[in-house]
């Protein structure tokens, strides 16, 4: 047998990089799942809030969609397009648009509403405050009217103006210091529950609307009852404006 018959040894460096090759797939493989699983369980961090003088966003809050300027909205984390689980907002009163963006700017009419002349700088006593939230669990406004309410108030109401009846919640109550304050003849066509004016600190009243599953709270100075038609009529306009054409 010849030299040449003999096969030659295999080479250790070769031998060893067939071996490494499964290793090197197993992390390269690992390394890609790993960054999969990271990228999609990362979280996300909070979008850029829209600037206030930009035109309305889309906002779906308890899967109701709803048109909102970003000078409305109340918290620079909330101005962003999306779904939110509540919204808080602030619209001055009679126009029912977004406060002034720039403090410095001189106090003048810029709108008119019925031919009075409505400021640009309002007072705090001029401004409706507006909250959109899921409604849960929790019951209809309505229901509340007729189901709870009625366990806390006194046994008689008062006249109170252009046909509204007020009847106060008894102390001992969730509800003390506070009032019912309702249509006499038709509590369902409005009603509110209103604190009372203590001091230098006026009262205030909650209106509440059920639509679908979100529910607008309306909190207004107590004083407004005094015409409390428009109010509810601006009410509507309102809640009419920040839906969608159609919605």
């Amino acid at each position: 047998m010849t030299a040449r018959a003999i096969p030659p040894p295999r080479s250790r460096r070769t031998s060893g990089q067939f071996l490494l090759l499964p290793l090197v797939f197993l992390l390269l493989l690992g390394g890609a799942t790993a960054g999969f699983i990271s990228y999609i369980l990362w979280p996300t961090w909070p979008r850029a809030p829209a600037p206030l003088y930009a035109p309305a966003i889309p906002v779906t809050v308890a899967g109701i969609l709803f048109n909102l300027p970003p000078a409305a909205i109340r918290a620079a984390v909330q101005r962003h397009p999306g779904t939110h689980e509540r919204i808080d907002l602030v619209f001055l009163w009679p126009s029912l648009s977004p406060p002034p963006t720039d403090a410095k700017t001189p106090d003048k009419p810029v709108a008119k509403l019925d031919g009075d002349a409505v400021p640009l700088r309002p007072s705090a006593g001029d401004r409706l405050f507006v909250t959109i939230a899921g409604r849960g669990a929790e019951m209809l406004p309505a229901e509340r009217l007729r189901g709870i309410y009625p366990r806390y108030v006194e046994a008689r109401a008062s006249a109170g103006p252009d046909g509204l009846a007020i009847l106060p919640f008894r102390s001992g109550t969730p509800y003390q210091g506070e009032d019912l304050v309702y249509v006499a003849d038709q509590p369902e066509q409005f009603f509110a529950r209103c604190t009372r004016t203590l001091g230098a600190v006026p009262g205030t009243c909650l209106y509440e609307r059920a639509l679908e599953g979100a529910e607008i709270t309306l909190r207004f100075p107590r004083q407004w009852l005094e015409n409390w038609r428009n109010v509810t009529a601006g009410f509507d306009r309102l809640v009419a404006r920040l839906q969608p054409q159609g919605g």
